[in-house]
């Protein structure tokens, strides 16, 4: 005989499902809504006086940090790809281009050398497979 489980299969053990709006994080936003214009104007007078933690609390929700933007640079496209390589660490090095780009182009580089390696693999399977015909 099999012993019964406090739990029926297909039988929803909370049948009204989740509470709804009330986790605490929306709680607090509720209560907040209401009173949101008063505490932006104290917000703005705070900043204004000087208060540096007031403004920089508008400034993030106004104007969201700019984001890095790529640069063009010129690096030589001839030679294998250790030559290429070799020439973003040289550019890198010698300060021609900043750091996190010459590290993104050597991830791209192995990227692309991978693509090359399943290309080459995928051909060289194709003809013997014709071959074996």
């Amino acid at each position: 005989m099999k012993p019964s489980t406090k739990f029926q299969p297909g039988v929803s053990g909370n049948p009204k499902g989740k509470p709804k709006d009330k986790t605490p994080a929306t709680l607090l936003r509720k209560a907040i809504v209401e009173d949101m214009p008063e505490i932006i104007l104290a917000l703005i007078k705070q900043a204004k006086a000087g208060d540096t933690t007031a403004a920089k609390i508008l400034l993030d929700r106004c104007c969201p940090p700019l984001k890095p933007q790529a640069m063009a640079i010129t690096l030589p496209v001839n030679g294998s790809l250790a030559e290429k390589g070799n020439e973003i660490i040289r550019a890198t090095l010698s300060g021609h281009i900043p750091p996190d780009i010459g590290s993104q182009l050597i991830t791209a580089l192995a990227h692309q050398s991978k693509i090359i390696e399943i290309d080459e693999l995928t051909q060289r399977i194709e003809i013997l497979e014709r071959l074996k015909k």
